[in-house]
């Protein structure tokens, strides 16, 4: 082919694809799909220039007043009478209060947003729901220093109650509450914990007939209900209690879903840990039918199964046989700031995955700050921050003393080769 008309049809091919991407017309956006108030609220709150050291007080103090307006703006939309634009509220406000301690500012409007999130827990469609009942926890968790967090956990349980005792409800939405339900017990002093309790063990025990073609969304509300059960069992000194939730809790561990036997192997290590510490009789010692279903399910090589789920199962087990045969817990170190959390025990264990499914990405500022979150998890009063705040280095300046240590590393390695030469010669 000549070169020419194969140059025009590249020019042509060329002009082709260099052609303007067709533009978007935000005025064809309707307000009830736009998620501009949603991106506002998490881009002001993981904006990087409100914890930025080298910002002025008055920097920080604008980027503040306009993170508690946009707050503001999210708390009033969740009375909004467009469903979607209530849900993208719910979540706007969720991701605030993961990412930020603000107790004051929250205490202020504690009963503008429980009753917007009780009246969704009634009302709301099933992404409402769910969006509501995660907000009640991270509530909570916000107001678990002030004095009236009791009386919010008493005014939103009954609600979560009858969402997870409605088998109409859908799925995901009674698994959200069944966590929101386990952490409102758990922080506040509610009366009717057994209540609770109950409610969530008959979740579960269906667990035991799932057949293998179940769906996802039943299994993890199972799982999350064995999950949150384990959660109150935690705090939990009745040892008839405890052990009728061993005995329950045994033939969990045949079901067909990973995550409910994994979760039930870890409340066979809680009851057996809290059963030490408040029983000194040999009735709760495990008998040697459990102790080799544990060591089954931490050598389990059954090729019908995923071989990330086998992994996962065999890490789990292995802890698990390790401390229900020698007493010995794998101690975790969680660091944080200038902190380091140490995860000694199944129960403290426990609490730190309750705390951090709610509480996401910000969990490391609530470790740090979070009064509640301190004393459950043993971390002491709030360490006192730095006086002067050490300025952190350009990139020009990180590349130049890169570029220096390997200049140095280069003739240091030089001089051996030279002697290594000598020494052959």
């Amino acid at each position: 082919m000549p070169k020419g008309k194969q140059k025009k049809r590249n020019d042509h091919t060329n002009a082709k694809n260099s052609l303007p991407l067709p533009r978007m017309d935000l005025n064809a956006v309707s307000d009830e799909d736009s998620l501009n108030d949603n991106a506002s609220v998490i881009s002001t709150v993981s904006s990087g220039t409100v914890y930025d050291d080298t910002n002025t007080g008055d920097d920080v103090s604008d980027q503040n007043e306009l993170f508690e307006d946009k707050l503001a703006e999210a708390i009033e939309g969740m009375s909004e009478k467009s469903a979607q634009s209530r849900v993208n509220s719910f979540e706007s406000v969720a991701a605030a209060l993961m990412k930020r301690f603000i107790p004051d500012f929250v205490n202020q409007r504690r009963l503008t947003i429980s009753d917007a999130i009780e009246r969704s827990l009634k009302k709301g469609r099933i992404d409402e729901r769910a969006a509501a009942a995660q907000l009640a926890a991270l509530l909570c968790l916000q107001l678990g220093s002030t004095d009236s967090v009791d009386e919010i956990c008493k005014c939103l349980i009954p609600s979560l109650l009858l969402i997870v005792n409605d088998r109409s409800t859908s799925p995901v939405v009674r698994a959200k509450c069944c966590w929101a339900l386990s952490l409102l017990t758990f922080i506040g002093n509610y009366d009717d914990v057994p209540i609770v309790m109950d409610s969530l063990k008959q979740i579960f025990c269906q667990s035991s007939s799932l057949a293998p073609s179940q769906s996802a969304e039943d299994v993890a509300l199972y799982s999350n209900a064995l999950s949150a059960w384990c959660l109150l069992l935690t705090v939990t000194s009745n040892t008839s209690l405890l052990l009728s939730a061993l005995n329950d809790v045994i033939c969990l561990l045949d079901a067909n879903s990973v995550e409910i036997r994994m979760a039930a192997g870890e409340m066979i290590a809680v009851v057996l840990e809290q059963l030490k510490e408040y029983d000194s009789s040999d009735e709760w010692e495990p008998d040697d039918e459990l102790i080799l279903k544990l060591k089954e399910l931490a050598t389990d090589s059954h090729k019908f199964r995923a071989k990330k789920d086998r992994k996962t199962q065999r890490s789990v087990f292995r802890d698990i046989i390790r401390y229900v045969e020698d007493g010995e817990f794998p101690k975790l170190q969680i660091r944080f700031g200038q902190e380091c959390l140490s995860l000694d025990t199944w129960c403290r264990k426990k609490q730190y995955d309750a705390f951090r499914l709610a509480l996401g990405s910000g969990l490391n500022l609530h470790l740090k700050d979070n009064d509640l979150v301190r004393e459950i998890l043993n971390l002491g009063e709030k360490l006192a921050s730095l006086p002067s705040p050490l300025q952190k280095q350009s990139k020009l300046e990180r590349h130049l003393l890169n570029a220096a240590a390997c200049k140095a590393r280069n003739i240091c390695r030089a001089k051996y080769r030279d002697k290594r030469t000598i020494s052959i010669s």
